[in-house]
């Protein structure tokens, strides 16, 4: 063998020998993404039964401060809403009349124009040489269709606040609700207070023990066996 082919044979050993090692740290590098993976599902999980596992140390009810009191914030709601509600009217109320006031307004310009029309009619019916009475016809008639279209505008704008108050009437409705959930909780409340009621004051109650044989947590309790071996052991001494 000459010497060109034994290098040749080393150098196709080395390719090979490359590969084999590319191919290795391939399958490692998968693996340990496969591991990452799969640690990263197992702590979504456990952070998913966490937060469904109900712990009612996790839940507990929030203090009862006057933020936190039900009744009283529906109260409050009710009360804010309906207060809103009618300023709102009362808003709409105003623009109702201002429209009014335009209508009336409307109307003496159309009167006016319709007057300045036949005015204008008549003198360039008698005196066609004179252009200034055509010009200030065709102007009348101009402002008056424009007067209509604003009188027409500010009645569709009357029958759309006319809406706006109607649609307001669910104000009302919700508040009736609101009240009668409050009704149904006060109810049930004065119920609960009644059903567990007592004629004797907690000062007045025996003690009684804080925890019984099968309590699952008694890790620090002590037993009577240890009692009595502390006893024995003081006597002793």
């Amino acid at each position: 063998m000459t010497q060109e082919e034994l290098d040749a044979l080393m150098a196709g050993d080395l390719d090979e020998e490359l590969a084999v090692i590319e191919e290795e740290k391939s399958d490692t590098d998968a693996d340990a993404g496969d591991v990452e993976n799969t640690e990263q599902s197992e702590a979504e999980v456990a952070e998913v039964e966490e937060a469904s596992s109900g712990d009612s140390g996790h839940y507990s009810p929030p203090p009862p401060t006057e933020d936190h009191k039900v009744v009283n914030q529906l109260d409050t709601v009710t009360k804010d809403s309906e207060q809103k509600a009618t300023e709102i009217m009362d808003k709409l109320d105003e623009i109702n009349n201002f429209i009014m006031d335009i209508e009336s307004d409307g109307g003496a310009a159309v009167e006016t124009l319709e007057k300045n029309i036949d005015t204008f009619t008549k003198l360039q019916t008698k005196f066609p040489s004179i252009s200034i009475f055509g010009e200030m016809l065709d102007a009348n008639r101009e402002a008056l269709t424009k007067a209509k279209s604003v009188i027409e505008k500010s009645q569709m704008s009357a029958d759309e606040i006319m809406l706006i108050m109607d649609i307001m009437q669910y104000q009302d409705i919700h508040r009736q609700k609101i009240e009668r959930v409050i009704n149904v909780m006060r109810a049930l409340s004065k119920y609960m207070s009644f059903l567990f009621e007592s004629k004797i004051d907690d000062e007045k109650r025996v003690s009684s023990a804080t925890h019984i044989e099968g309590d699952i947590e008694t890790e620090n309790v002590v037993s009577a066996d240890e009692i009595e071996a502390l006893l024995e052991s003081f006597g002793r001494k």
